[in-house]
């Protein structure tokens, strides 16, 4: 039987450069709004219109039964939260999920924010801890793709980094990370094999080697890892109501090493603390 190759030839990897310079353009231009009073209708159509403007489309739209930009998940939502009237209130921290079709490629990638909030410095705190962490296991899930030899290796970095911060400083909760919802390989469709989990498995999972893009997104909780999905089919919520952050960047191994696709400075700025220097595609 005939299996379509994980790999992407030079050629396409550069045909992958714009639309994740596109997709990090359409999360740029969301950032500035996320300010208490605003809705994540108003944050869906400014990453709507920025990827129009670049001749590009979502690729979120091409998912079947979903009609918006970008997912849009704030506090106890986890991921796959849907725009609409929902206002942001101070405090609340805010994870943002576009992705960008240009020419038969894809690209996709996650912000989380948090409203700022004078009155309550302590929530902020312990949320912006929270999406620093994973963030920061998201960099270490990349950084390990610079030099791994199988995808099971950048899972055991990600939960490693994890493990490594210990219980929140701020509030004394143990980190979760989401079980059912991993990473994915990502090209001429956004979601393409194979599968990148955010924690450790006893299968070492397909080599990584030069063509491989990978979508690399840990999705964390302060507390349990156990979700539900809401009503609305779609919105991944925390059972026992503790906070979710997801961050996601695509990311590209090449000879000459990798690059963040999703990042304006192919990466350089998250991977310069593991010491791994992105190498531009050529």
């Amino acid at each position: 039987m005939f299996r379509k190759s994980i790999y992407k030839t030079p050629a396409q990897l550069r045909s992958m450069v714009q639309p994740g310079l596109i997709t990090a353009a359409a999360l740029d231009a969301v950032r500035p709004l996320v300010r208490a009073g605003v809705t994540t209708a108003e944050l869906d159509a400014a990453a709507d219109r920025l990827i129009m403007q670049r001749g590009a489309e979502s690729n979120f739209k091409l998912v079947r039964g979903y009609r918006h930009t970008t997912c849009i998940s704030v506090n106890e939502q986890v991921v796959h939260g849907i725009p609409g009237a929902l206002v942001l209130q101070p405090g609340d921290i805010v994870s943002v999920d576009c992705g960008a079709q240009y020419q038969g490629w894809n690209g996709d990638s996650a912000v989380t924010f948090v409203v700022p909030d004078d009155e309550r410095p302590e929530l902020v705190a312990r949320r912006t801890e929270l999406s620093r962490v994973t963030e920061g296991s998201m960099w270490a899930g990349i950084a390990a793709m610079a030099t791994a030899t199988h995808i099971g290796d950048l899972g055991a970095a990600i939960e490693g980094y994890i493990e490594g911060q210990g219980p929140s400083a701020v509030s004394g909760e143990t980190y979760g990370i989401l079980r059912e919802y991993v990473g994915h390989g990502i090209g001429r469709k956004m979601h393409e094999a194979p599968s990148v989990f955010n924690y450790r498995t006893p299968d070492a999972g397909a080599e990584i080697r030069p063509g491989l893009v990978l979508a690399i997104e840990p999705m964390v909780t302060a507390g349990g890892d156990a979700t539900f999905i809401e009503d609305d089919d779609w919105t991944v919520t925390t059972v026992d109501g503790t906070d979710g952050s997801h961050w996601e960047h695509s990311v590209a191994r090449h000879d000459g090493g990798i690059w963040v696709l999703t990042a304006a400075d192919g990466g350089a700025a998250g991977l310069a603390p593991f010491g791994i220097t992105p190498v531009p595609i050529a």
